[in-house]
C-alpha cells in the first residue's frame, strides 16, 4: 500500500491537540480538510483513532499506543530535511514566553536574564502570571517553559526535575513558637495561620496531614502569594508555610525567623516543563539549559539556620 506520509504530521498533530479543528490550526489548513485526513488516516490504521464523547473527542487505545512513536517520526523527518547549520546564539532574535511560579520569576528571573543576554543580546523573555485553572496553554504553543512544582501529566508535555526543598515556617521574630521544642500539637495549637493560595482557598494538603493526627490549625485568611503571605506575618502573629526556597529568598527581607516544620514531609520538588514539540529545538535547548542553571543556582544559595532570624543580603529591599 502507498502511503501519503503526509498523514504521519497530520496524526500527530490530531493526537496532541484531541480534536480536528485543533488539529487543522496547527496544521493551518481547515476543519472540512482535515476530517477528511482523519478519514484517510482511519482508512489506513482500521482504527477510529478519535471518537466522540460528549462534546470531546478521545483517543482510542491503538492511538494512545503509537502517539509517541508517532511524535518520533514526525521529529526525525523534520531533522532530516530541516537546515544542518549550527544555531547562532548572538545572532538570535526570538521571543520566548514563561510561565513560572511567581517567586522563581522574582529571584530567578534576572539570573536568567543576565545569562540570556550575555550571549544573545537579540532574544526577549515574557514571564506570564500563573493560570487560577490549568490550561493547555504548552500544548497550544502559548508557552514555551514552565517552571513550578506541578508534575506534568499529560504525555507530550517533556519536563525535568531541577530541585527540591523542604518545607519551613516563617513566623515573626520573638514568636512564641521560637521558644521550647516545637511539635506538632503546638504548631496546630498556638497559632493562628495563614495560607498561601492563588484560588483563595483557606485550607491545603497540611490541614489533611494534620486531620490524620486528629488535630486542626486556625487558618484565619489567605494570600495569593507568599511575599504577601510573608508581610502579614511580619505585622502579626499569624504563622506561614512555605517551601523552603520561597522563604529563602523572599523572607530576607522581612526580618523574620524560619522554623522546621515539625511535621515529616516529603521535599516539594521544581520542575522545569515543556512541549515535545521543543525536543530538538536548538534555540530551546539553550533556553532550557540557562533557565536549569538559574534555577539551580536558589537551591544552592545559602540557607536559613533553623530558628534564627533572617538577614537581607544585599540588593534585596523588603516587600512593600
Amino acid at each position: 500500500m502507498q502511503l501519503d506520509l503526509n498523514l504521519l504530521a497530520a496524526l500527530d498533530a490530531l493526537l496532541e491537540e484531541g480534536s480536528v479543528g485543533g488539529a487543522a490550526d496547527r496544521l493551518h489548513v481547515t476543519s472540512p480538510a482535515m476530517s477528511r485526513t482523519l478519514g484517510r488516516i482511519r482508512k489506513a490504521t482500521g482504527d477510529q483513532i478519535l471518537v466522540r464523547t460528549g462534546r470531546t473527542m478521545t483517543p482510542t487505545p491503538y492511538a494512545v499506543s503509537v502517539r509517541e512513536h508517532v511524535h518520533d517520526l514526525v521529529q526525525q523527518a523534520q531533522a532530516v530535511l530541516a537546515p544542518s547549520h549550527e544555531l547562532d546564539i548572538a545572532s538570535l532574535e526570538r521571543t520566548f514566553i514563561l510561565r513560572w511560579q511567581y517567586t522563581l520569576v522574582e529571584f530567578g528571573g534576572p539570573g536568567l536574564l543576565a545569562a540570556v543576554r550575555a550571549e544573545a543580546p537579540g532574544v526577549r523573555l515574557r514571564f506570564v502570571a500563573e493560570n487560577s485553572a490549568d490550561t493547555p496553554d504548552m500544548r497550544r504553543g502559548e508557552v514555551d517553559l514552565e517552571a513550578n512544582a506541578n508534575e506534568p501529566t499529560s504525555p507530550e508535555i517533556r519536563r525535568v526535575r531541577v530541585a527540591e526543598g523542604r518545607l519551613v515556617l516563617a513566623v515573626r521574630t520573638g514568636h512564641r513558637l521560637t521558644r521550647g521544642k516545637l511539635t506538632p500539637e503546638r504548631f496546630a495549637a498556638e497559632a493562628e495561620h495563614i495560607v498561601v493560595s492563588r484560588r483563595g482557598r483557606l485550607h491545603d494538603r497540611l490541614d489533611e496531614l494534620l486531620a490524620g493526627m486528629d488535630l486542626e490549625r486556625r487558618v484565619v485568611v489567605s494570600a495569593p502569594t507568599s511575599s504577601s503571605a510573608l508581610q502579614f506575618v511580619h505585622d502579626s502573629d499569624l504563622v506561614v508555610t512555605l517551601p523552603e526556597l520561597a522563604v529563602r529568598t523572599v523572607a530576607a527581607g522581612h526580618g523574620l525567623t524560619v522554623l522546621p516544620l515539625p511535621i515529616d514531609l516529603p521535599p516539594v520538588p521544581l520542575y522545569l516543563s515543556w512541549h515535545q514539540r521543543y525536543d530538538n529545538d536548538r534555540a530551546h535547548i539553550w533556553l532550557r539549559g540557562k533557565a536549569h542553571a538559574a534555577l539551580r543556582k536558589l537551591e544552592t544559595s545559602p540557607r536559613f539556620s533553623p530558628g534564627v532570624e533572617s538577614a537581607a543580603p544585599p540588593g534585596i529591599p523588603p516587600s512593600g
